[in-house]
């Protein structure tokens, strides 16, 4: 086949199933930007964004046979593998541990604090989350932009599960009254 050509889906599924090279390097060819954008959405560290993507691709060699077409698209499935092994990637154990050897403090104000010369960063949902107090834009910050649970916040920073909640709900409520 030429390189040029393109597979339909069903196609490009049994090709992969046969474990043509050429159908991996059609696939990789078609949907790695794709797949690299979902990565590094969750991921923003580009070498370990690399390596996850290069596992996904591995993964999907390994378990086509069990994408399913009655269930879904290719890509959808191949999104899922993509971002599963994303957000396994920032909650295991080695990714945490990796992040602990960076001071808190210095995450906190590249991210979310105050800053001393405006930037096109302060417009829009982080300049009101500037306006929540430190506490509270700690715990948005690793729960809704670094994606970490509850459960990992109240373990990593060492304060009680229900605070960490009751922190992360009063200041969603705080930011929805300034939003409004």
């Amino acid at each position: 086949m030429n390189p040029r050509e393109a597979y339909s889906e069903s196609e490009l599924v049994a090709a992969l199933q046969q474990r043509s090279d050429k159908a991996f390097s059609y696939l990789y060819d078609n949907y790695s930007g794709a797949l690299y954008g979902i990565i590094h959405s969750i991921i923003t560290d580009t070498e370990t964004a690399n390596d996850v993507m290069q596992d996904v691709f591995v993964n999907i060699w390994k378990k086509i046979e069990s994408y399913d077409p009655s269930k879904g698209r290719l890509f959808t499935w191949m999104l899922n593998v993509a971002r599963n092994a994303a957000i396994d990637k920032i909650r295991s154990k080695g990714f945490r541990d990796s992040l602990k050897n960076q001071p808190l403090s210095e995450n906190v104000d590249k991210t979310v604090g105050p800053s001393v010369n405006p930037s096109y960063q302060d417009v829009g949902l982080k300049k009101v989350i500037g306006k929540l107090k430190a506490e509270q834009r700690v715990l948005i910050d690793l729960s809704y932009f670094q994606g970490f649970t509850h459960e990992e916040i109240a373990k990593a920073m060492s304060i009680p599960l229900g605070t960490v909640k009751t922190r992360i709900r009063s200041a969603l409520i705080q930011l929805r009254t300034l939003i409004q």
